[in-house]
């Protein structure tokens, strides 16, 4: 009996283990941010680092044209742009949808700020917030007219975490929200308060 108990307990904590491998948990505040260099909406390369240089940058990553609370976010994001503008920062958010669904989130949102598209999904893989869909969500979002692979092209059906960092001019993270549940965003009085 007692063999059966160690063996159960060492095959939870592998699970445990395991989990926590696969499971993003963003970067922390402190932490250098990745530099990357990602194409927007008009098909300019935007760097980071090079930003970094006019004052920090206030990045967002968001799941994709077809999430109304992305939407919407998005869309406080542009109304508060002047705001976080004054404040010498820039706005750049990060998406794994395909270029013609990012075109769509502009006209859906009205963003004039740099819209990406993570190839490959590096920026999310760098700052830890991509994780694969699991079949069964997957299933249920295809049942809501939500294809996660046809929006996404090559970058499949993959999502990232909700999450909003600011980075200063050194490079460092300032400010961090990093939230699994999608109906929960920085508000734009956090993010204003960290500039």
């Amino acid at each position: 009996m007692k063999n059966i108990l160690l063996i159960m307990l060492v095959f939870l904590a592998f699970l445990r283990i395991g989990n926590a491998q696969t499971s993003p948990k963003g970067l922390m505040v402190g932490e250098e941010a990745p530099d990357f260099t990602a194409t927007d909406q008009y098909g300019k390369k935007v760097n980071l680092k090079s930003l970094l240089k006019e004052g920090p940058v206030v990045l967002v990553f968001y799941r994709g044209e077809w999430c109304p609370f992305c939407n919407k976010y998005l869309k406080q994001l542009e109304d508060s742009l002047p705001l976080i503008s004054q404040r010498g920062a820039k706005v750049l958010t990060v998406s794994p949808e395909k270029a013609e669904n990012i075109a769509k989130t502009v006209k859906k949102t009205r963003a004039s700020y740099s819209v990406l598209h993570d190839e490959g999904m590096k920026i999310m893989k760098a700052y830890d917030v991509a994780y694969p869909v699991d079949e069964k969500t997957i299933l249920r979002y295809k049942r809501a007219g939500i294809d996660l692979q046809f929006a996404n092209g090559d970058n499949g059906a993959s999502l990232p975490v909700p999450a909003v960092y600011i980075i200063s001019t050194t490079g460092k993270i300032t400010y961090r929200f990093f939230n699994w549940d999608y109906k929960i965003r920085a508000s734009v009085k956090a993010i204003l308060q960290s500039l």
